[in-house]
């Protein structure tokens, strides 16, 4: 979520312009003294700092209706790498990113998440060390790493809280697990937030300050974006949208501890499960989907069944937020037509006039993509924030 400045004084750093190019807000030296107020002599010398270290390029502009061409100055995304994962317990994401968040190379795999860090943590290092060969990269260009892991992060402290399913990564900061082969800042976000992140930054829905973003599939979890920021709460457990009690669950145990959430009564493995007591068994979300694609009766209805669950939980989050765009994303959205039908119905059934006014209910537009994105946004606004460059360059 790059910012865009306004205005700033003559006390305007490096940084502070390395911000303005890379927003387009300013990519001359005209404009940019024109923006801070800063002398000719002082914008040359940032920028030629910024220039050395690698961060920004010059360019001959467009052809100029007299004397020399205009020289136009860009941000160098390609001047270092950023390493990204969207952890999930049935599979999970790895790749390797440009400081623009472009994703270079991606490679799926699925480690057992439920072994821990100990055995996640390896295949991550292995798999980011062959794509940066594969790339002809080195190492040190390294700048930043980003996680996104299902379940409840502590963000400011990178790691997972305690949930009977991620027992084993609990309290465990991956910071230093990282560092003993990438010695850089390394940033851990709930795995759905870092969704919510890549679709707000570089999904085809307009960018939008004021969304809900929500994974549907093994679990449920929602993306909570507001005035374009993640909320993530005093600890990080904002967006448990699966964790909300429902009507009608019928004393549904749920991996939380707790009973009818929506995630026990329409999460993944219920879903399946019922699929097979009604005849239909499959392997998985994705074969379930498959079938309500064939249009069979069964499949549909229990898609459009959890879509109405869905929408209960969402009506709150509606009525409280009201946000621009609700983002249906995971395995159950690739039946969207079926989810979004139960949602809608309930949502708009139950949410203020004026809250759904203007709403809209649309799939992701990213799908695997989303967390790649998102984690590579999460280093990229740390690593290249007028702060972190400042520091960078007086080292």
């Amino acid at each position: 979520m790059a910012r865009t400045p306004g205005r700033l004084s003559s006390s305007a750093t490096s940084g502070h312009i390395l911000e303005m190019i890379r927003t387009g807000t300013a990519t001359s030296r005209s404009e940019i003294g024109r923006a801070t107020g800063l002398s000719r002599p002082s914008v040359a010398l940032r920028v030629t700092e910024l220039i050395n270290s690698g961060l920004v390029v010059e360019r001959t502009g467009a052809v100029s209706s007299g004397g020399r061409p205009p020289t136009l100055l860009e941000f160098n995304a390609d001047s270092g790498l950023v390493l990204t994962s969207a952890l999930g317990m049935a599979r999970s994401q790895a790749a390797v990113c440009d400081l623009n968040g472009t994703i270079l190379v991606r490679a799926p795999g699925s480690p057992d998440m439920e072994q821990g860090p100990d055995a996640t943590v390896p295949w991550l290092l292995d798999t980011w060390s062959e794509q940066i060969a594969a790339l002809g990269r080195d190492p040190s260009e390294v700048r930043g790493v980003g996680i996104g892991l299902p379940g409840t992060v502590e963000f400011h402290a990178g790691r997972a809280e305690d949930r009977p399913f991620l027992g084993k990564w609990a309290g465990v900061a991956l910071a230093p697990l990282i560092a003993e082969r990438f010695p850089v800042p390394v940033l851990v976000d709930n795995d759905v937030n870092v969704m919510a992140l890549g679709e707000h930054v570089a999904g085809g829905h307009g960018h939008p300050d004021d969304m809900v973003f929500v994974k549907v599939s093994t679990g449920i979890g929602a993306g909570l974006l507001s005035g374009g920021n993640l909320l993530r709460g005093a600890l990080g457990a904002a967006g448990e949208l699966g964790h909300i009690p429902v009507r009608g669950g019928g004393g549904l145990p749920c991996r939380c501890g707790n009973t009818d959430c929506l995630e026990a009564v329409a999460g993944g493995r219920r879903l399946l499960e019922r699929a097979a007591e009604q005849g239909r068994p499959v392997a998985g979300l994705k074969d379930l989907v498959s079938l309500a694609g064939e249009g069979d009766a069964v499949a549909v209805t229990l898609i459009r069944e959890a879509g109405r669950r869905l929408g209960e939980a969402l009506a709150g989050a509606v009525n409280l937020l009201n946000p621009e765009v609700i983002v249906l994303g995971g395995d159950l959205s690739e039946a969207y037509d079926h989810l979004v039908a139960g949602v809608r119905e309930v949502v708009f059934q139950q949410c203020t006039a004026l809250a759904t006014r203007q709403l809209r209910v649309v799939p992701s537009s990213l799908w695997d993509d989303a967390g790649v994105r998102g984690c590579a946004t999460l280093v990229t606004e740390e690593i290249l924030s007028p702060e972190a460059v400042n520091k960078l360059l007086s080292g």
